[in-house]
Order: structure tokens, then sequence, then C-alpha cells
């Protein structure tokens, strides 16, 4: 796999990998959101925002048409990072509440809601991008501000 990165602070993408078209990629978007995190003294996010790509991914993977998948992670402005998935598929993602109690699907959604500020879906013709994004608790942006890891490290 070939992870990019882009030397700026702020911008889209930040970082990105093209991943398999597979549940177990999951593990892997979770370590390029640590490092972008990392890089950017953001590592409070780390617990939500892998929660957030893991159900980002498990969704491409299941209703993806091709057999790979891209993870993006951006921050478009000091305390806030962006985490999306690009999939070759057109469905669009929507928060169920009327899921089986008992039932193992239909949760991802409401949990990317829950966890991240706001969310959707950039329709393509092609496919989409489903996108979330997180910020920063402002005590935790004002130490970002002040640490000398402001910007993007190599993966």
């Amino acid at each position: 796999m070939t992870a990019t990165t882009t030397p700026r602070p702020t911008g889209h993408p930040g970082y990105s990998q093209t991943m398999p078209r597979d549940p177990r990629s999951a593990a892997g978007a979770r370590r390029l959101v640590r490092t972008a995190l990392a890089a950017w003294a953001m590592e409070p996010l780390a617990e939500d925002a892998g929660l957030v790509i893991t159900e980002l991914v498990s969704n491409a993977a299941l209703h993806s048409r091709l057999a790979s998948i891209r993870v993006l992670v951006s921050r478009p402005e000091k305390g806030r990072v962006r985490l999306a998935v690009v999939d070759r598929s057109r469905r669009v993602p929507v928060v169920r509440r009327d899921f089986d109690g008992d039932g193992t699907r239909g949760r991802g959604m409401v949990l990317v809601d829950a966890l991240s500020d706001h969310w959707g879906t950039e329709v393509y013709r092609w496919g989409k991008q489903v996108w979330a994004e997180l910020t920063i608790d402002p005590a935790e942006a004002d130490r970002e501000a002040d640490d000398p890891r402001g910007g993007p490290a190599a993966p």
C-alpha cells in the first residue's frame, strides 16, 4: 500500500492511502489516522477518530464495487480533523435509528453521528466520499498551537 503526505499544516489531503476493500483495512486506516493526529499534536482525538474511521471503512468495504478504497485524513483548519473514505458506490449512508437490538449491523453511522461534530457525503458520478470531522477541545487546541509538531510528518 502506498501512503502519501502533503507537507503543509492544514489543507486537503494531509494523509491518504489506498487500501483493499476489506473490513480488515480498518486497522491500517486507524494507523494512518493515529500518525496524522500525532504529527498534528491532536492525540486526544485518537480514540474517537479510530472508531469513526473504522465505521467509514467498514461501510465502504460492505457497499463499494471495486477492489480498493481510499482513506483520507486532513486538517481543514487548526483544531479540526477530517476523516474520509472514497469508494466506487453511489449509495449514500444514513443514520438508522430502527435497528434490531440483537443485530450486528446498522449501527455504524449512529456511532459516526455521535462522535463527530458533523459528517456528510459528497456524491460523484463514479462513487462518493463519506467524511466526518472531529474538533479538538479548545484547551487542547491551545496546546496544539504551541506544539512544534504543527505540520505533517512522514508516516
